[in-house]
């Protein structure tokens, strides 16, 4: 038996022995965590306990997890997927439960002398199938950049939803195995109480948090506001478990408020260390569960409810996902990434073995095809493109569609830049790209931003830089350059690869956030590499010289000298404790583009009238049909108009209320 301190080295020195092995072998670090947690739990070599204080640490890491993808949305963002979240979402869970009951039902009624499950039990069943794996799904999504796409947003909705069920169906189970009189005034009792702290924080919530903040923030503490920070992520967490609600769903309000105020991005950096931490013990606890030895004596059994419920959950949701308005790609692709069980499956599958609803042999039997199916969910999602190749034959088409837009764009173009990524980095490129009248196209994979960006006329299409035919769309053997403008090395190796093989000659400088992969890009074929925080510490030395007294002259060349040698002089620092993000990120500037319906207040008032500057913002745009119009006090907006504005992210969104609003 190990002390608290031992169990705590003995998880970490075995999750460090895990990451770095599956590492070395190109595999998700997710494995490395579950394979882990196989070897030392009790069921392997018993090296640590499944026990409920290492499942309650555990927890905190899905917390965290949920915290981070309530940051990605806001309430508006939320308010425009309510039809996801509450159609596809509720149809999938209660479809879900519905075929198992009559899959139960039936074989109960077919092989009576094999298998007795009553439908409460087939309904618990069904409750923990229904639902898919937040944290694991989550992760590879943010790791694959497809949080933004069109079936990440279904699935996040849809796992959204499945976190919400979990509520009732906690409450259900324990009630139908305990028939009693009062079921129907238990859940109205639990449906309020879940809808009044929901409104609490939401409504409340949103009115305090950006005050509290700009207090917070005041006090010039990155102490404080890393601890305001766990206070808030936690606290609202409490709030909704007291509730009766998960804290996973706490933590996902709380992130969703943060969201609306200028202090998103620091806040995102700032919870990373604690969310990877935590979530990797998450998965180890999850490893644990799995009894190998139960898996061989019983392998066909174990193989036969894997197979069943995955393959049951892929074309359920995929269909569903068809019927709500999906393409048959988006379909699939949401389908085969839900198709796993879930972390909180296992919570409803120990509730059902704690009320005896079934035979202890069933339970531990699909307990270990459900640690199976999330073990095989990163290797599906890796999968997920050329499956649906192969299952769709309207994904080629509509590729080739996508592809051919890119290509009808580029076309005329001839020495053009091609931009990977259109960020903060891409938007200022172009724009400096555009005062020196050279063409560039950009490609980028949030489909709300490149809507925006296209509506405010700028060159740019949905599209992987990562991919080869999206490089030969974009005209990557007519282009005078590729620069990646994003700091992933992954991605950028795989379109450094695809570049090197297309055009071998084309320069292609890539960013970086330092000098760690910076050989590595430069042997991939990078032409250039500008990791950040060297640059950063270029520029801070040639001020500070200036300032100094040391002429101009000699300033630039020492810079240029040090650039030449590849920041040699310069690779390797001190990590310091104010090695933190910009805590100024509020500071700086959006762009933001405004479609004018005919209802639109400012509908026949000039720019003079409408006087944007008071509340915050610019109009540093306007485009008409297919035309940009000069932007003057007098120009009278008209129905049609995409209105470009510039400013803070209040002042943008004060200015798109005083246009809109009528």
């Amino acid at each position: 038996m190990f002390s608290a301190l031992e169990l705590t080295l003995v998880l970490l020195g075995a999750a460090v022995l895990g990451v770095v092995a599956f590492r070395m072998l190109h595999l998700p670090p997710m494995l490395g965590y579950l394979a882990v947690g196989i070897a030392i739990g009790p069921h392997a070599l018993g090296l640590a306990e499944d026990s409920a204080s290492t499942h309650a640490l555990a927890e905190f890491g899905v917390v965290f997890l949920m915290f981070s993808i309530g940051l990605e949305f806001s309430l508006p963002k939320l308010s425009a997927m309510r039809r996801t979240v509450f159609g596809l979402g509720m149809a999938q869970v209660l479809l879900t439960i519905a075929v198992t009951m009559a899959f139960g039902w039936g074989v109960a009624y077919l092989l009576p002398q094999l298998i007795n499950i009553s439908w409460q039990a087939a309904f618990a069943l069904g409750g923990a199938l229904a639902m898919s794996s937040t944290a694991i799904v989550s992760k590879l999504l943010t790791e694959r950049l497809e949080l933004e796409s069109e079936h990440g947003r279904r699935i996040i909705s849809i796992l959204l939803f499945q976190d919400l069920a979990l509520v009732p169906l906690l409450i259900l189970v324990p009630a139908l195995a305990y028939p009693s009189g009062n079921l129907f005034a238990t859940l109205a009792w639990a449906t309020l109480k879940a809808i009044l702290v929901l409104a609490l924080l939401l409504l409340l919530g949103q009115k305090l948090m950006r005050s509290w903040f700009q207090i917070v923030v005041k006090r010039r503490s990155q102490e404080l506001f890393m601890l305001n920070l766990l206070l808030i992520t936690l606290g609202a967490a409490w709030i909704t478990e007291k509730a009766g609600l998960s804290l996973a769903l706490g933590a996902f309000v709380a992130g969703m408020l943060i969201s609306e105020t200028e202090y998103k991005h620091q806040v995102e950096e700032d919870i990373k260390p604690f969310r990877d931490v935590l979530l990797g013990l998450f998965f180890i606890t999850i490893g644990m569960l799995l009894n190998v030895r139960l898996v061989i004596e019983n392998w066909w059994l174990v193989l036969l409810l894997l197979t069943g419920p995955v393959l049951l959950k892929f074309g359920l949701i995929a269909v569903l996902a068809r019927l709500f308005g999906a393409t048959p790609g988006v379909a699939l692709r949401t389908g085969l990434a839900l198709a796993q069980a879930g972390e909180f499956g296992f919570v409803l599958l120990n509730q059902a073995g704690g009320l005896q609803l079934m035979d202890p042999l069933i339970i531990q039997l699909i307990l270990a095809s459900m640690v199976l199916s999330m073990l095989i969910a990163p290797f599906i999602l890796e999968s997920s493109d050329a499956i649906v190749m192969k299952l769709s034959a309207n994904e080629w088409m509509l590729q080739s569609v996508a592809l051919t837009q890119i290509a009808t764009r580029t076309m005329a173009t001839q020495r053009h830049v091609i931009i990977a990524g259109f960020g903060r980095s891409g938007q200022s490129l172009a724009k400096l790209l555009e005062e020196e009248k050279i063409a560039y196209h950009a490609l980028d994979l949030d489909p709300e931003r490149v809507r925006e960006a296209q509506a405010a006329g700028a060159n740019v299409s949905y599209g992987d830089a990562a991919r080869r035919e999206s490089l030969v769309a974009a005209g990557i053997h007519r282009a005078a350059a590729l620069v990646v403008t994003y700091a992933s090395t992954p991605s950028a190796l795989k379109t450094l690869h695809f570049a090197h093989e297309l055009a071998p000659a084309l320069p292609v400088i890539v960013r970086s956030y330092d000098d760690t992969d910076l050989d590595k890009l430069r042997a991939a074929g990078a032409a250039e590499v500008v990791p950040e925080a060297l640059e950063g510490s270029l520029m801070l030395a040639s001020h500070a010289l200036v300032m100094l007294g040391v002429p101009l002259r000699r300033v630039v060349h020492r810079v240029q000298a040090a650039r030449d040698e590849r920041y040699a002089s310069l690779r390797g620092y001190f990590h310091g404790a104010g090695d933190a993000p910009d805590d100024a990120e509020h500071l700086h500037v959006r762009l933001h583009s405004v479609a004018l319906s005919e209802h639109a207040k400012a509908i026949g008032k000039s720019l003079a009238m409408l006087n944007l500057a008071e509340v915050g913002a610019e109009v540093t745009a306007i485009r008409r049909s297919k035309n940009r119009i000069d932007v003057t006090p007098e120009t009278v907006l008209q129905a049609g108009d995409i209105v470009v504005l510039r400013g803070a992210t209040e002042g943008v969104a004060r200015a798109e209320a005083r246009l809109l609003k009528s």
